[in-house]
């Protein structure tokens, strides 16, 4: 291939990838003045002032996607093969790509399924057997013993405190005090005004 067939190629390359050639990844290509019976020279690099893609490192990533075109060159020897390579490095990068953002996908993913098991573990308690409701059972009628022994001894104390005296009835004027007598002169009047409404026949 001559001069102005490489010049011919570059064109339609230009109507293909209009913007693309030198989009996120710039692959260099330099024409050997045999190709294209001997492969081109292949550079992959940033454009100018690009910022950092992210899941891609172009320094350490370069030899093993450059090295991923050696079957697609070999394959081409003797033919026009540059939009061939363009695209399987265009498909070689997403593929990469793709890939770590399923790895930190999946590094998320097993984050929340831990968090989540996690908090439901706080949900869950001891897996109910005979042998566990058995042990459970006992532990809670030696609750319930010894409370019913600390009222017991709680009541004994308070009889103790008071005596073992019954309690006292409350004198006139504690029921005055306590605001209970009006109430019982108000029910005995209201009482008293039946009782007279009734005639004995």
């Amino acid at each position: 291939m001559g001069r102005e067939e490489q010049i011919e190629e570059r064109e339609v390359l230009d109507s293909i990838f209009p913007d693309e050639i030198t989009a996120t990844f710039l692959l260099t290509i330099t024409y050997p003045p045999s190709y294209p019976d001997e492969p081109p020279l292949l550079d992959l690099s940033l454009p100018p002032n690009a910022p950092k893609p992210p899941h891609i490192d172009i320094s350490a990533d370069r030899p093993h996607l450059l090295s991923s075109l050696t079957t697609t060159i070999s394959e081409n020897i003797g033919i026009a093969m540059i939009y061939t390579l363009v695209t399987t490095m265009q498909e070689n990068i997403e593929t990469l790509i793709h890939e770590r953002i399923a790895v930190v996908q999946k590094a998320k993913d097993k984050e929340t399924e831990e968090a989540e098991a996690k908090e439901n573990a706080k949900f869950h308690g001891e897996k109910v057997t005979r042998e566990s409701f058995l042990r459970w059972r006992e532990k809670f009628r030696e609750e319930m013993d010894m409370r019913e022994e600390e009222e017991r001894l709680r009541r004994e104390a308070e009889m103790k405190g008071k005596g073992g005296k019954k309690e006292e009835k409350l004198t006139g004027r504690e029921l005055w005090e306590r605001g209970m007598v009006g109430k019982v002169e108000e029910e005995d009047a209201e009482l008293e005004d039946a009782v007279e409404g009734l005639k004995v026949v």
